[in-house]
């Protein structure tokens, strides 16, 4: 059994077990949290599409850890005009562990 789930724009197919980076989820590290924007729900040969998401599934996580991603760099340079400006960014991230996966 697996789903595809909506988190922070972007999707994500999981299986019980997985763990996976999302964008940052404001919950303590170790809390159980529940994705209710399940978009798709695959059980055998049972495929449940949504529309837009599937009526009452669910799926079950718990927080890991939560931490920053590595530095991308941003440089804006024009030639001959002695302009240069780099910047720099992190984005956080929360880890999570799929513990369930629940239909309707």
């Amino acid at each position: 059994m697996y789903a595809v789930i909506k988190s922070g724009g972007k999707q994500y197919k999981v299986e019980k077990g997985d763990k996976l980076k999302v964008e940052k989820i404001d919950t303590e590290a170790g809390n159980n949290i529940d994705i209710s924007d399940v978009l798709l729900l695959v059980d055998g040969d049972n495929v449940t599409v949504g529309t837009p998401l599937v009526e009452g599934a669910k799926v079950s996580a718990t927080v890991e850890s939560h931490g920053r991603g590595r530095k991308v760099k941003i440089v804006k340079f024009k030639r001959r005009k002695h302009h240069r400006k780099q910047m720099g960014h992190r984005q956080a991230y929360t880890e999570i562990s799929i513990t369930d996966i629940a239909a309707s």
